[in-house]
């Protein structure tokens, strides 16, 4: 574990001090958390700053956690004193032992060796080499939508598929259809599990046979095993073949590959982690920005009609490809509104090592920090008018003048996501493909959403399709 020397400034206000809401007598804000975390945060900032105290629990079982929302201490957290704050909290440790130890967990040399691996993986010229895949999903769902029950798509379920249908052909190769059907499946039963047991008080262990237990181990024992044979047959593929064949350029190939090295850096059991981690991340993440954004622009027909007006100028009857990614500048700018909006990952948790000073208070070692994109990228004092789609705010011009951490859907320092350019390439490729092809009428005005380990859509985000000249082929 890194040891940081962070003391807190000889003026700094001390923990006890540092405001947030009172709560119930007892259980303080634990069933304002548990009902409606994110209006929640949003609450807390509004009546009591940016760097906010927040107490849960029963005594004896109370959780104390500190919530800051200042662009300048996100930066403190994330980058310039990222040492000081690791993924120590509850919710990481019960994702690693639910899909086991890869990037978005791992830590001190785990992470480093992982990511000095993986890297080479998602540099741009090979996420670009990604691009055919995406959009041959994205058409393939075009053609789907032809045939729509009364021209009307729930645009959650819909980018869901599309996203780990995506994701699934580039790890999996011809594996797709196998690795969509267990997802599914599994996952939503596995998110479930560990995010009710990241936040109770008082845990079973996972080794008793309960129901809950029970049906998390058989989902994660499914995805295992789907991962396992797969890597298994690539090796032997490769063993088959000999050393200098090419087996496939599928990211699970190159992972595999990475594992027979000399120094043997990845073994199956690392290689299968991985891939379980980029298929929660790289999927729910990326299908919600292609959700909202699309929802958003159906409630915004005049936005909408400026994007596909982009879309048509640049792209004609041309299938898009990753040389297009900076001519679609307004598409570009619509998606980073809405991940403004709706960021994937809505609240990130962090535990400090050591003492130190945040917004002038004393945050002591060993607490629970938590940094929320969806409360810093409300903020009035950041954003005019917070609650407006306004895809102008994202102009080079205008994102040059706000600070860095004003807007961070993707983490940012050390432990910034590793996929960031290859969901921006896959969603600008998607939306494209999918705009091109229909206008959309929003059905539903406003979509319900709840923090799990990533945003999670509560209700429906219905559209109705209008298939424009060419839809679909």
């Amino acid at each position: 574990m890194p040891q940081t020397e962070s003391h807190p400034h000889p003026g700094s206000v001390p923990e006890a001090a540092i405001p947030g809401p009172a709560g119930l007598p007892v259980l303080g804000s634990m069933f304002d958390l548990r009902r409606d975390s994110l209006g929640t945060f949003l609450n807390a900032r509004r009546a009591h700053g940016d760097v906010v105290r927040l107490e849960a629990g029963p005594p004896g079982l109370r959780s104390v956690f500190h919530a800051v929302f200042a662009p300048e201490g996100v930066q403190q957290i994330l980058a310039s004193q990222a040492a000081n704050f690791r993924k120590d909290h509850p919710l990481y440790e019960e994702v690693r032992q639910s899909f086991g130890n890869g990037l978005l967990t791992s830590q001190d040399a785990d992470y480093l060796r992982q990511r000095r691996l993986v890297q080479p993986l998602f540099t741009k010229r090979r996420v670009d080499s990604y691009a055919a895949a995406v959009t041959a999903e994205a058409g393939a769902l075009a053609d789907r939508w032809r045939t729509a029950a009364g021209s009307t798509v729930d645009l959650v379920p819909e980018m869901n598929r599309l996203a780990l249908r995506t994701v699934a052909r580039i790890l999996f190769g011809l594996d797709a259809a196998a690795a969509e059907d267990a997802f599914h499946r599994c996952a939503p039963v596995i998110n479930a599990y560990v995010v009710r047991r990241a936040y109770v008080p008082v845990k079973i262990p996972r080794e008793w046979p309960t129901p809950g237990n029970l049906r998390a181990r058989a989902a994660t024992d499914e995805l295992n095993a789907l991962c396992d044979r797969v890597i298994e047959d690539r090796r032997t593929a490769r063993g088959t073949a000999g050393a200098t064949a090419d087996e496939g350029d599928d990211l699970l190939s190159l992972l595999a590959a990475a594992g027979n090295d000399e120094d043997g850096s990845l073994d199956a059991t690392e290689v299968r982690e991985q891939v379980l981690i980029f298929l929660l991340a790289g999927h729910e993440t990326t299908a919600t920005s292609l959700a909202f954004t699309l929802h958003l622009l159906a409630r915004h027909p005049e936005e909408q009609a400026r994007v596909r007006e982009e879309v048509d100028r640049v792209l004609g009857e041309d299938t898009p490809t990753a040389a297009d990614l900076d001519r679609l500048p307004y598409l570009t700018q619509a998606l980073k509104e809405s991940m403004r909006l709706y960021p994937a990952a809505p609240v990130v948790s962090r535990r400090a090592v050591a003492a130190t000073e945040i917004g002038g208070y004393r945050i002591p070692a060993g607490a629970d920090v938590v940094v929320a994109p969806w409360v810093t990228h409300r903020s009035p004092e950041l954003w005019e008018d917070p609650e407006r789609f306004d895809p102008r705010r994202f102009a080079p011009e205008r994102e040059a003048e706000r600070h860095r951490y004003a807007w961070f859907p993707f983490g940012g320092g050390p432990r910034a996501c590793i996929g960031q350019h290859f969901s921006m390439l896959e969603s600008v490729l998607a939306l494209a493909t999918l705009l091109r092809a229909y206008e959309l009428d929003a059905v539903d005005q406003e979509v319900p959403v709840a923090a799990g380990i990533t945003l999670q859509a509560t209700g429906p985000a219905r559209v109705r399709l209008r298939p424009r000249h060419g839809a679909a082929g």
